[in-house]
C-alpha cells in the first residue's frame, strides 16, 4: 500500500495534464505580460510587482513545476516551452513523447526513452552512475523500477530494463547510423530544468571529439538544458540518430547541444 501510494505522488509529480493548446495559450500570454513588463519604467512597476509574482505563481501551478526558479521565466526558456507546445500537438510528436521517460535516481533526474515493448530503456551512463536500480515514468502507463542492465562509461550509454510490467510499452525505432545529409532536421524530447516531456527542434551541424568519450559526437543547434541528458534525437523518419549528453560552447555557433551517435548503442546491446 505506501507503494502504492509513493506511486500516485511521483506520478503526479513527474507529468502535468495541461492539454498543449492550453499550455500554448498560457505560456504566449505570460511571454506579452514579461515584455510588457520590460518596456514600463521601473517606479511604474513596483506596485505591480505583487501581482505580477502572484500571477507567475499560478502559472507554475497549472504546469505542476511549483519548486522551479524565477530564472527559469526568462524570454528565450518562455520561446523553448512555446515552441515545445506548438510542435506537441503534431500527431508524430505525440506519438514519439509517450516512449520518453523520466529516469529519477533519488539524487536527481533525467531523460530516457524506450526502444521495445518490453520496457528497455536507453539513458547516459552519467545519468544512472552508481546506481543498480532507479524509478522509470512513462508519461501515460505511470511508474516502474528499472534495473540498470548495462552501461559503457566510454560512450555514456546505459541500459535499464522496467520491472513488472504487464502492458506493452510504448517506444522509439532506431535508426542504423547517422547521415549528416539525410538527418540534418531533429526533434528532441526530454525533461529540462524542472518540466518533463518538453519538445524541441533543431539541426544537426557536423561532429566533433571529446577527450573523455571513444566516440565522435554530434553538434546540434538546438535549446538544450540541464535535465535533457538521455533525449533521443530523432531525424524526419521518426528514428532515433543520437542520444543527448551535454551541452557546450563553441566559437561559431554558441551554445550547442552534444549527443552520442546512435551506432554506439550496439556495443552494449550486442553484449
Amino acid at each position: 500500500m505506501k507503494r502504492d501510494q509513493e506511486q500516485l505522488i511521483v506520478d503526479a509529480d513527474f507529468h502535468e495534464e495541461i492539454e498543449p493548446e492550453e499550455m500554448l495559450e498560457l505560456l504566449e500570454q505570460e511571454k506579452a505580460k514579461l515584455r510588457a513588463e520590460a518596456k514600463v519604467p521601473v517606479t511604474s512597476v513596483q506596485p505591480r510587482s505583487r501581482r505580477w509574482v502572484f500571477g507567475i505563481i499560478i502559472f507554475a501551478l497549472l504546469l505542476n513545476v511549483v519548486a522551479i526558479l524565477p530564472r527559469t521565466f526568462s524570454i528565450p526558456a518562455i520561446d523553448f516551452l512555446i515552441t515545445s507546445a506548438r510542435l506537441s500537438v503534431d500527431e508524430d510528436v505525440q506519438t514519439y513523447k509517450e516512449a520518453v521517460v523520466v529516469i529519477d535516481t533519488g539524487d536527481g533526474k533525467g531523460t530516457g526513452f524506450g526502444i521495445n515493448a518490453d520496457g528497455l530503456v536507453v539513458t547516459n551512463h552519467h545519468v544512472i552512475e552508481g546506481e543498480e536500480t532507479v524509478l522509470v515514468n512513462y508519461p501515460n502507463e505511470g511508474l516502474f523500477t528499472g534495473n540498470v542492465v548495462a552501461e559503457d562509461e566510454a560512450v555514456d550509454l546505459a541500459l535499464v530494463q522496467v520491472v513488472g510490467a504487464n502492458v506493452h510499452l510504448p517506444y522509439l525505432s532506431l535508426a542504423d547510423h547517422v547521415d549528416l545529409e539525410r538527418d540534418r532536421s531533429v526533434f528532441l524530447i526530454g525533461n529540462p530544468l524542472r518540466f518533463n516531456g518538453i519538445a524541441n527542434h533543431g539541426d544537426w551541424i557536423g561532429l566533433t571529439t571529446r577527450s573523455a568519450l571513444e566516440t565522435e559526437v554530434m553538434m546540434l543547434d538546438a535549446p538544450v538544458y540541464k535535465g535533457n541528458s538521455g533525449s533521443p534525437v530523432i531525424n524526419d523518419h521518426g528514428d532515433v540518430i543520437g542520444v543527448i549528453y551535454a551541452t557546450t560552447t563553441d566559437q561559431e555557433y554558441g551554445k550547442i547541444g552534444l549527443a552520442i551517435p546512435i551506432e554506439n548503442l550496439d556495443r552494449l546491446l550486442s553484449d
